[in-house]
């Protein structure tokens, strides 16, 4: 059977009392530099390690942060996730992936996240019912939305701008000579879905440009089956507007099997920049979101709410860019 060292252990080498291990190991707790040395030192020849879980039931918190995702097969959100996974590795705490299968999270995901007792949380694409995470205020457990918002702001969120975004990608396609297109949502559901189309049909209609809106799922299998559909009703467009890459990518192989020259007869845009885009098979313009802003901005709000719990709420919207490529 394997032995693992404990803080007994280490106390005993170290000649301090078990207690005084525990202060070592505890963020805050007061200790002289002559004990932490010594523990330290007997620690580092024992390997010994703190538990943290054995901790989280003195402190009730933990060096975990929560992360929920729904959408792990676009790869706009595995990109996240190693963003995050590095950012808060560097300050000592590791995530907790909770992949939920559902629209809108579910209590069993909550229930998860509080039985590990996490720091914070971060809800990426999965919408969020008030009534199931009102115990992680009560608690003062701060959360954050990524890549979504909600319109009375009962959570801190970060996302990109994407009204603005949308907005300036209606007005290069019309600059592009377009005066015909159509536009791919994903899941009308979402903050993001909404603000895109908002955007993108205001540019459009005031500049008297014909357009066609079609919805979709998110997915390559979604875009693809959107562009057929659109093929066989005989409406390409001069110009398609598609509300995120991976689904662009499914019409852009459509458009190709059907022998519809891109750029020339249609021009792609795609959202989110993730790396296949750049890919010399599709060389997608995209408009890029600023993930590694994103993650700061949403890293910086929760330490500093764990260090202290203020409960401050703001929807915060970084700005991206367009990246021009070959699709148009």
């Amino acid at each position: 059977m394997k032995y693992y060292v404990t803080a007994k252990d280490v106390a005993k080498l170290a000649g301090v009392s078990q207690s005084s291990v525990s202060r070592v190991y505890f963020e805050g707790a007061s200790v002289s530099n002559k004990t932490r040395e010594k523990v330290l030192a007997a620690a580092k020849e024992l390997g010994y390690r703190p538990n943290e879980f054995a901790r989280s039931l003195i402190t009730n918190r933990t060096k975990i942060i929560g992360l929920v995702m729904k959408g792990i097969q676009n790869p706009f959100y595995p990109e996240v996730l190693k963003q995050f996974t590095a950012a808060f590795k560097k300050l000592g705490y590791s995530i907790l992936f909770v992949s939920t299968n559902n629209d809108e999270i579910q209590k069993e995901d909550i229930d998860m996240l509080r039985n590990y007792n996490v720091a914070g949380v971060i809800i990426t694409d999965a919408s969020l019912s008030l009534n199931v995470t009102e115990d992680f205020k009560k608690n003062q457990v701060p959360l954050v939305l990524f890549n979504r918002k909600i319109d009375n702001e009962q959570f801190y969120s970060v996302c990109c701008n994407n009204l603005n975004a949308s907005k300036k990608i209606a007005g290069y396609l019309i600059e592009k000579g377009c005066s015909d297109v159509a536009y791919i949502a994903g899941n009308a559901n979402t903050s993001t879905s909404r603000d895109r189309e908002k955007g993108f049909t205001s540019i459009i209609e005031k500049n008297n440009v014909v357009l066609n809106k079609y919805t979709s799922d998110y997915t390559y299998e979604g875009g693809y089956k959107t562009a057929q559909k659109i093929i066989a009703e005989k409406k390409v467009p001069e110009g398609i507007f598609v509300a995120n890459d991976i689904m662009a990518l499914g019409v852009v192989d459509a458009l190709r099997e059907n022998s519809i020259k891109i750029p020339i007869e249609t021009k792609v845009v795609g959202f989110d920049n993730i790396d296949m885009a750049s890919w010399p098979t599709y060389n997608l313009t995209t408009w890029e979101q600023p993930i590694t802003k994103m993650v700061e901005q949403t890293v910086n709000y929760l330490m500093a709410e764990m260090v202290e719990f203020s409960g401050y709420t703001e929807s915060i919207e970084v700005n991206g860019a367009l990246i021009e490529r070959k699709t148009t």
